[in-house]
């Protein structure tokens, strides 16, 4: 692989693909457990209520465990380190899809969150840095594309598989993926030595700076906005919109396209006017949640608002993350991890508050109240980054990658780290 500027401008290098493949299996594992909990519970011995906790336990994996196993793996090459996350992967399936112990599964699936986290955290870094400057959100987006389609096409598929084949059956095919997934991104993936002029120091060093912060509160607030509305957005359709319940997984579908799209028009645009792409889509994501109040009494409007909440809501997510990486200068794989914790802390707390919101006299319109709140407040943190950019600029780093063991040249320039 090639540095940067070897590309052309518009044309992503094949590793971005590679990784958003990855990115797709660790998405499947994640969400796929929802849809076989039924199948698990009574196999491990436990309630439905209490296998939840496989769900939180990954969650929580995934917000503490990127993190740290981004500092973890620093000095490790990062091609090594993608490896060992498949590997590290894999293992936890096979030791889930063995035992008939509930706290092993429980431990498992938060090992399998850490890998995840190092996973992205790493790939993220790659990624943004294998495309250039001028088209890293651009591959962002194509790896958290990889996410999206994982909700859309890897969950059913995953939920089908777990119900004809056994949960069991299901983690074994998730073992075998993983392992095939480290073996092509073996080989895809150049060899290269790690930064050595980059520190767990440098790394942390690198966080004191308020617009990395900006960037990062952006990523809570509007996946906890969307996600409010998206966990509990059933009962709304059947209970309010009266669409029925055999209907619901094919408007999830629409929700799945809408954010496919708003992922793409964020990596397409976000590189030249990321400031003119994010405000103007937390502000329609605000009002479109909003109008889900009054306006979900009507099947063909719920729909149609189920689509366009993810489609302007997902527009932001590549952006952000992009410039968190960006922000981060010479230390871009903590922040890249953190913008992981960042969207799972707004996932819970997000649906914590629909939650609450769903019990209280609101009803089924209380979760879009809550994700209209959450939407609305992404401006300001947004606003902010665009206030702030116009007297600074971010230092980005373009490494050069080798195939040798020789450590690769570092070239800095300096580009603008946000445009209006």
């Amino acid at each position: 692989m090639s540095a940067p500027a070897a590309h052309a401008p518009g044309k992503l290098p094949f590793v971005v693909w590679v990784l958003a493949a990855g990115t797709f299996l660790m998405g499947t594992t994640e969400f796929v457990i929802a849809g076989i909990l039924p199948e698990i519970a009574p196999d491990l011995g436990a309630s439905v209520s209490h296998a939840g906790l496989l769900i939180t336990a990954f969650a929580v994996g995934m917000i503490v465990g990127g993190p740290a196993m981004a500092l973890a793996t620093l000095r490790l090459p990062q091609r090594l380190t993608l490896v060992l996350a498949l590997a590290v992967f894999a293992a936890g399936h096979v030791v889930a899809a063995l035992t008939s112990s509930f706290t092993v599964v429980l431990a498992a699936r938060f090992v399998t969150a850490l890998a995840t986290g190092a996973f992205w955290a790493v790939g993220f870094v790659i990624a943004t840095t294998a495309a250039g400057p001028a088209n890293a959100t651009r591959a962002v987006s194509v790896m958290m594309g990889g996410l999206t389609l994982a909700n859309v096409v890897g969950v059913p598929a995953g939920s089908l598989i777990g119900h004809v084949t056994g949960w069991r059956g299901l983690f074994w095919a998730l073992a075998a993926l993983a392992a095939l997934a480290a073996a092509v991104i073996g080989h895809f993936i150049p060899r290269t030595e790690q930064r050595t002029r980059v520190s767990v120091r440098d790394e942390i060093r690198a966080l004191w700076q308020g617009r990395l912060w900006l960037a990062l509160a952006s990523a809570v607030l509007i996946m906890g906005g969307v996600l409010a509305v998206y966990t509990y957005i059933t009962p709304l359709l059947t209970d309010r919109a009266g669409i029925p319940a055999g209907v619901v997984p094919l408007v999830l579908i629409a929700f799945g396209a809408g954010a496919l799209g708003g992922t793409a028009i964020g990596g397409r645009f976000g590189d030249r006017r990321p400031m003119a792409t994010t405000i103007p889509a937390a502000s329609a994501t605000a009002l479109i949640l909003l109008a889900l109040v009054p306006l979900s009494t009507a099947p063909a409007a719920a729909i149609a608002l189920t689509f366009l909440m993810a489609l302007a809501g997902f527009t932001i997510n590549p952006v952000v993350t992009a410039l968190a990486v960006r922000l981060a200068g010479d230390a871009p794989t903590l922040a890249s991890a953190l913008t992981t914790s960042a969207y799972n802390t707004g996932i819970a707390a997000g649906s914590a508050l629909a939650g609450q919101a769903l019990a209280s006299p609101l009803g089924v319109t209380g979760p879009a109240l809550i994700g209209a709140v959450f939407a609305g407040l992404t401006l300001v943190p947004l606003i902010a980054l665009a206030v702030t950019s116009k007297h600074g600029t971010t230092r980005t780093v373009a490494h050069s990658v080798r195939d040798t063991p020789v450590p690769p040249a570092r070239t800095t320039t300096e580009v603008t780290s946000a445009q209006s």
